[in-house]
């Protein structure tokens, strides 16, 4: 009778688990911000076919499933996967191809660095980005004598951090046919006692870029897995790109379908000819890991190279206003073609000259419409009562937070006391429109998220400079943070339906943290550490 009683409770028992539901994961005894509408905390939740089945407590979910796999976070927070609104993913591996000269601290670096990259990989063309002149003690734009007696048979071109001031040499200029009569519309090249500087800004610099060498497939696909490795190992999980080609898209495509890429990318299109001809036409492309449904427009240039475009002249350079990288005419065309089909239109406008015009063609192209989401990429300086458009429910900020803090040395310079007052102004675009998307523009920036984090809430530099932080009254705190790098960054993606919060039904991509990144002191914020990121419940 007692062996009979064993076999009963065993079988009984056995029953019981089979009764139980299969799950591929159970993760439990963690701090989650689920970031969902009530910003609540979890301690456990249960994965399947990687998407998020129930968030409860572990004991309630070991009950009910039967996992493959259980991760014990023992008390370490779990954020949803941090999505960077507006990046280079592609442009970032490329970099690792070329020289880095984000850092240096005077042109005698960046050739120093120059020298030592063409010494080991003698290349046909020197390639290079991050040199930023505001950051030397001499802060005026450098020539190219030296690179042309260096390199007085091999082109260099060497592009600003921004992306918006590039240094050529004499044969790079050569084989671009850049003379002193070549037309700058939309920018400038730089002359000097009526010659050439080798300082090209803004749309004369795509006359070089059209005769870099183009990368081979193996070198792009090199690039999108050094940029995969990167960002994963930071707790990215989503990536805006903000402008591809429709070669480069398809590649990300074909290496998503065959798992070799796990990233998921929203890619901006680059508003060129024959990819506004071919998607706006195809309509959006949309699988579990890409999603096309947007353009990348360039409206002005940078503030840091003074191509941003101004009311106003610049307070710092006498009668000079920066300028338009396309028409305006063009412009109003373009925002009606798109208009009319599923894209959203996502435009790059950095001064209040800029960002005004955008604001009122956005304001008056999407009337009548809903739920458009067009974005306003930077929103960097905006004055007298623009902010207002931000009330449109078709347009979103999308804004990057380490601009401010890298700009804020010379910025007020650049605009003066009273204009910079409406720059970076993260909280007031918030509270106009409701949400914000933050990302970083790496490799603008660093790809780091936490100091992402950091710049929107403490306003500092990594030196903790300044103390109080810089129009700290434009701070954001650090709920609004975390959001606007999950929840509201996939809103601006259309994609809050299935990322940006831990929730049931929405993909599993989280992130386990060293440091709790809501309590953790200030200065702590950017020495947080990734320990895993998940996309669709599977390590990276």
């Amino acid at each position: 009778m007692k062996k009979l009683s064993l076999v009963l409770i065993a079988f009984a028992f056995l029953s019981c688990g089979k009764n139980k539901i299969e799950v591929d994961t159970i993760v439990k005894n963690a701090n989650v911000y689920t970031v969902n509408s009530t910003f609540d905390t979890a301690s456990s939740f249960a994965v399947k076919d990687g998407k998020f089945v129930e968030i409860a407590e572990a004991s309630a979910l070991e009950e009910k499933y039967s996992a493959g796999n259980t991760i014990d976070a023992k008390g370490k927070t779990i954020v949803p996967g941090l999505i960077d609104a507006h990046c280079h993913f592609y442009g970032l591996g490329l970099n690792q191809q070329q020289v880095d000269l984000v850092g240096t601290n005077s042109w005698d670096e960046v050739v120093k660095r120059v020298i030592e990259f063409q010494n080991k990989k003698k290349t046909s063309f020197i390639i290079g980005r991050g040199w930023d002149q505001n950051d030397w003690k001499e802060k005026e734009y450098p020539t190219k004598a030296l690179l042309d007696k260096l390199y007085p048979n091999i082109p260099v071109a060497l592009t600003r951090v921004d992306g918006h001031a590039m240094l050529c040499n004499q044969t790079a200029l050569d084989m671009a046919k850049i003379t002193t009569k070549t037309n700058a519309f939309g920018g400038e090249i730089i002359k000097e006692k009526g010659k050439l500087t080798g300082i090209l800004i803004d749309n004369p610099m795509e006359l070089v870029e059209a005769v870099f060498p183009e990368p081979t497939k193996k070198q792009q696909i090199d690039a999108l897995l050094d940029a995969q490795k990167i960002c994963t190992d930071l707790g990215l999980t989503t990536v805006s790109d903000a402008g591809l080609d429709k070669q480069v898209i398809e590649l990300i495509d074909s290496l998503q379908q065959s798992k070799t890429l796990n990233m998921r990318v929203y890619g901006m299109i680059s508003n060129k000819k024959e990819n506004l001809d071919y998607y706006l036409t195809k309509g959006k492309v949309k699988t579990e890991r890409l999603n096309i449904q947007s353009v990348k427009v360039y409206a002005d240039g940078a503030l840091g190279s003074r191509g941003a475009a101004m009311k106003a002249p610049y307070s710092d350079k006498h009668n000079h206003f920066g300028a338009m990288v396309i028409g305006t005419g063009d412009y109003k065309a373009l925002a009606e073609r798109i208009s009319k089909s599923e894209y959203q239109m996502n435009t790059h406008a950095i001064g209040d000259s800029a960002n005004r015009f955008v604001l009122q063609t956005y304001d008056k192209v999407l009337n009548g419409m809903s739920d458009r989401r067009w974005r306003v990429e930077h929103a960097q300086v905006v004055t007298d009562n623009d902010f207002e458009y931000f009330k449109n429910e078709n347009i979103v900020p999308s804004i990057q937070p380490t601009h401010a803090t890298s700009d804020m040395y010379w910025a007020e310079d650049r605009v003066g006391a009273t204009r910079v007052k409406g720059a970076y102004a993260f909280k007031t675009l918030l509270e106009k429109s409701g949400k914000v998307a933050l990302g970083t523009d790496f490799p603008v920036e660093q790809v780091s998220p936490f100091f992402t984090f950091y710049a929107a809430v403490a306003r500092k530099d990594l030196k903790g400079y300044p103390e109080g932080g810089f129009q700290k009254n434009e701070g954001l705190s650090r709920e609004e943070t975390l959001k606007g790098m999950t929840i509201w960054a996939a809103y601006s993606n259309f994609e809050e339906k299935e990322k940006g919060s831990v929730e049931v039904g929405k993909y599993a991509d989280f992130i386990i943290l060293d440091k709790d990144v809501m309590t953790v002191s200030e200065k702590e914020i950017p020495t947080i550490t990734v320990l895993e990121t998940y996309i669709n419940g599977v390590a990276q």
